[in-house]
């Protein structure tokens, strides 16, 4: 047979790249007019109202972007959402088609050699499809013929663990459930999802030393707190929303420290699309001190804090610490102390990438505040020591007392919107004994209690033949992961690969020998079932669980929900075995409410209190102050400094998002923010190594990663003068994916290290 030649990797285009100034500041009336553009070319005037003034709103949907949270009291009646949101709904709502007469038009291969911006912007998918093995094409095929292929397919595994289910955070909580319930009723835990890839190194240190692995704060924290620490991320790009909630902060008295190795756009100055105050005026300054860190300089940083902390507490006895919480609620102090009475700060600032008197700043800040509240992303997460990297920021909170009251806490800032409330409905391949002990309970049956996959380990299995099935729930696996080559070999290494999707993307074309897609509702359209029209929830970045109802008229007549795919499939495999009702749940989801609410702590009430306008918050121990750790103990933690010995001609590379991108949708070619219109390919590199390396602005090279024994290559980046630390550089993911190592990921957490990947820079022929 004929081997398809694909491409795997977003192709090398003929791009006529524009560099201009990074902008000093955000939103604004930029961003109003890059809304109106992007929204217009997918949707007429009148389906436009009917979604912006629907979205984020407490009667509307939620919005399909970020997870950052609406206000708990009133919403804008102008439009509670950002620009990069609007860009999510424009994609979703598009009035553009994909039907079969499309797939017969172009082939797999043909389509592989596109841009992922053409992908997406191909339109919303409309039918089932099935690409037969052997063949160049999909077709059409019936929903039912759809769920009896999968059907077969994983009825003849040997073992229940040679499939893999994947979820990506657009699931809802009904849709999430029920797809771990089917897939523990089968019989395996494997249950990678998008947080494996994000958020898991939060999870895991924020569950050992606060004992949950979710953030403490409220939005309303904000508005009370007197400093606030954003800390490797970039909200203007990522969460743009966030940015008035730091707006508010401010004009309240609260100071703002920015620690990144990139000057962001959006930490600089906001104006507020929706104040005419702002946009008359030079908007509203939100730092006050940049801490332009290495990548991955983060704990010299924190610990040189912490030592010049201590140098004042031990002048002034009791007037930096606060040593009442931390001889009531933690463990772990005297290690800690101990361990930074070793320190030398000089020899920690130089480690950071900073000036010793940048760092005295900071310590100055902290010290004078009571209540202090700290923000991350993948800055801290995406690094072999990304969990000890949100431990040492624990450790600050700690000795401040500035945990468990208002206008302090921790806060990892989420990426897509439902991905922490599909963790906290069971996806996750190592579940707690006790929510197993549950599902027992309450569908007679025994879920399987060895640990399933995580994403890694999935595409390991994939790899090694191990896992021969491969269903997404969502997402864009092959071009959200690490290593793409490596994870490309692994799907077609199977013997089906199953995507759940609205749109076209490149995991569509890169597939097992066997492939379908099966189209889904999106966030944005109605969804009728046997009882009417139904409703679903969703947990946003502080813990509220809420109500999201879609106003358009579905794309296709013949879409189904996301539940609806996940009862009919596993009517299918199931059979005749009816312990569990999966029909039921699909005819009305207030019955799938009741499920999870008699399963899952904190669900009370779920049907009623999820009706009421904004929802409820989730039970929260470390936003009361009551830690769940084995010790019932807030936990101080020693973290070594990570040392990286670079040679002259090596650099560090972290991977980041354009502004026109949300992970890997990409809505356009522009970064505005950063000064880079019509392309994607580019190396962002400091003058001086520019120099000493002898390239200039517009040269193009090639980059490369040496990791265990093996080379990865990525062609043809064009170079971008930035400010970033000398021998740090950055590039855009999917593009620069290809270079992250499988097997460097963070300890514990198996997240992917996609933050540091050791490079070294070529010409490109």
């Amino acid at each position: 047979m004929k081997k398809l030649k694909l491409c795997i990797t977003p192709p090398i285009e003929t791009e006529n790249i524009k560099l201009s100034s990074p902008k000093t500041t955000a939103a604004g009336l930029p961003a109003v007019q890059s809304s109106a553009l992007h929204i217009l070319k997918e949707l007429n005037l009148k389906t436009c109202a009917s979604v912006l003034f629907s979205v984020n709103q407490m009667d509307g949907f939620d919005c399909p972007g970020c997870a950052w949270p609406d206000p708990d009291d009133e919403r804008s009646k102008l439009g509670e959402y950002c620009e990069n949101g609007v860009k999510a709904i424009a994609e979703e709502a598009t009035k553009k088609r994909i039907t079969a007469d499309f797939f017969k038009k172009y082939s797999v291969q043909e389509m592989s050699h596109w841009s992922d911006y053409k992908i997406g912007k191909s339109g919303r998918l409309t039918a089932p499809m099935w690409k037969r093995e052997g063949s160049n094409h999909y077709e059409e095929i019936s929903w039912e013929k759809a769920f009896d292929l999968i059907a077969e397919e994983l009825n003849q595994l040997d073992n229940p663990n040679e499939a893999i289910f994947y979820t990506s955070g657009r699931t809802s909580n009904e849709a999430a459930f029920l797809y771990q319930l089917f897939v523990r009723k089968f019989g395996t835990n494997n249950l990678p999802d998008c947080s494996n890839m994000c958020h898991e190194s939060s999870g895991v240190a924020l569950s050992e030393t606060v004992g949950i692995g979710k953030g403490s704060v409220k939005l309303e924290d904000f508005y009370v707190s007197d400093l606030i620490i954003v800390i490797g991320q970039n909200p203007g790009t990522n969460h743009p929303r966030m940015l008035s909630a730091l707006q508010k902060a401010k004009r309240a008295g609260a100071k703002i420290i920015t620690v990144n190795p990139l000057p962001e756009t959006g930490l600089i100055s906001f104006k507020h699309p929706q104040s005419v105050g702002d946009l008359l005026s030079g908007g509203t300054s939100l730092t006050d001190l940049f801490l332009q860190v290495k990548i991955n300089g983060d704990i010299a940083l924190f610990k040189a804090i912490l030592k010049l902390l201590l140098d004042k507490e031990k002048a002034n006895p009791n007037s930096v610490f606060d040593h009442d919480f931390i001889k009531e609620k933690t463990i772990g102090y005297d290690d800690l102390i101990a361990d930074l009475e070793k320190a030398n700060v000089d020899e920690l600032a130089f480690a950071s990438g900073l000036a010793l008197a940048e760092i005295q700043q900071a310590a100055e800040l902290i010290a004078s505040s009571k209540k202090i509240i700290t923000c991350w992303a993948m800055g801290l997460t995406q690094h072999k020591n990304g969990v000890q990297n949100i431990k040492e920021v624990v450790n600050l909170l700690l000795l401040k007392g500035s945990i468990g009251k208002p206008g302090a806490g921790t806060c990892p800032v989420r990426g897509h919107s439902n991905v922490q409330g599909d963790r906290t409905m069971g996806i996750w391949e190592k579940p707690k004994p006790a929510f197993l002990d549950k599902l027992q309970e309450n569908f007679s049956f025994e879920p399987p209690r060895e640990h399933g996959y995580n994403t890694v380990e999935a595409i390991e299995a994939m790899y090694y033949q191990k896992a021969k099935v491969f269903f997404a729930m969502g997402g864009n696996f092959l071009s959200a992961t690490p290593d793409t080559e490596f994870t490309a070999l692994a799907l077609q290494r199977c013997s089906m690969t199953i995507q759940v999707s609205t749109k076209l993307n490149r995991s569509h074309l890169v597939t097992g020998k066997s492939a379908l897609i099966l189209p889904c509702l999106g966030r944005t359209e109605r969804d009728m079932q046997g009882s009417g029209a139904q409703f679903v929830s969703v947990e946003n970045s502080m813990g509220v669980v809420h109500s999201s109802k879609g106003k358009l008229k579905p794309a296709s007549k013949i879409l189904m929900s996301e539940i609806a795919i996940v009862c009919c499939l596993a009517k299918a495999v199931f059979g005749k075995d009816t312990s569990i009702d999966w029909l039921d749940y699909m005819e009305n989801y207030d019955h799938i409410r009741n499920a999870i609410e008699n399963t899952i702590p904190g669900f009370e009430n779920y049907n009623e209190r999820v009706r009421n306008p904004g929802g409820f918050y989730l039970p929260n121990g470390a936003r009361d102050g009551d830690f769940k750790t084995a010790s019932k103990k807030a936990h101080f933690s020693v973290n070594p400094v990570p040392k990286h010995d670079l040679a002259e001609d090596e650099f560090m590379m972290m991977t980041i998002r354009s502004h026109d991108q949300f992970n890997t949708t990409i809505y356009g070619l522009d970064d505005r923010y950063r000064g880079i219109l019509n392309g994607r390919r580019v190396i962002l590199m400091n003058k001086n190594d520019m120099e000493n390396s002898n390239l200039k602005s517009g040269d193009f090279v090639n980059l490369e990663s040496h990791f265990n024994g093996v080379l990865r290559k990525a062609p043809h980046f064009m170079v971008v003068p930035f400010d970033i630390p000398e021998q740090c550089v950055a590039t855009y993911f999917p593009e620069a994916n290809v270079l992250v190592p499988i097997d460097s990921f963070a300890d514990k957490s198996h997240t992917p290290a996609s933050k540091l990947v050791v490079i070294k820079i070529t010409w490109a022929e």
